[in-house]
């Protein structure tokens, strides 16, 4: 599973987007590439450089639902593009 992270900023939180109730969603890559595609998506919409970070998918899940995050799993099937303006990190 793969997070993605503003690179050097790595310990400073993860992508993620706002949802309609203002809620962030973290985004949750269970394929590395299709996490570097969306990565540099991110970048060619004027975000910094990105990064993406490999995580333990039953640890991360854990933590998530511990800490009360809002997830979305993002599988080889999915078709996901950024949104046009830039979102908070979590």
């Amino acid at each position: 599973m793969f997070i993605i992270t503003v690179k050097g900023e790595e310990n400073s939180g993860a992508y993620s987007v706002g949802n309609a109730e203002g809620e962030q969603i973290l985004y949750l890559f269970e394929e590395e590439d299709d996490a570097v595609r969306f990565a540099y998506q991110l970048e060619d919409n004027d975000y910094p450089e990105m990064h993406v970070i490999e995580v333990d998918e039953e640890l991360m899940l854990k933590t998530c639902e511990t800490n009360d995050f809002r997830y979305t799993v993002i599988t080889k099937n999915d078709i996901v593009i950024p949104p046009l303006k830039q979102n908070d990190f979590i």
